[in-house]
């Protein structure tokens, strides 16, 4: 279960590293007047989101198999939290993309101010989540 532990950590960090770039991607989008920039980032945020998504379903994939083999079930508390703020990535991620559709047909009506503090999101759930695993306070 130790391979499954570290791929599941290779795959949440490589993750987590898309879902803090991609919206600082977001701000640069909101901010830029050149043509030519935008279409650079643009380009960036789309190839940003096609690498990420398949290492979210990895995280998944992995994270699963751990509870399984490990038999954490949902008794724990911790456990529920943790996967309530897991569904909560997901749907960040999923709105992420949605945000990068937007852009993408020119069409954003967000301020930079917008995605900046959007930003800040994933990295409040990934300390909630650490907390979570690590202390498992319920």
């Amino acid at each position: 279960m130790l391979w499954v532990k570290t791929f599941h950590l290779l795959f949440v960090i490589s993750w987590f590293a898309g879902l803090f770039y991609l919206p600082r991607i977001f701000v640069n989008l909101a901010q830029t007047q050149d043509a030519g920039a935008y279409d650079c980032l643009a380009g960036m945020a789309r190839r940003l989101y096609r690498f990420m998504t398949p290492l979210a379903v990895l995280s998944l994939v992995f994270g699963l198999w751990l509870m399984l083999g490990y038999g954490i079930g949902l008794t724990s508390g911790w456990m529920h939290a943790k996967l309530v703020l897991v569904v909560a990535l997901v749907v960040y991620h999923l709105v992420c993309g949605r945000m990068l559709a937007t852009f993408e047909r020119r069409a954003n009506q967000r301020d930079h101010r917008y995605y900046r503090w959007f930003n800040e999101a994933p990295v409040i759930v990934l300390t909630l989540v650490l907390i979570l695993v690590v202390v498992k306070p319920f």
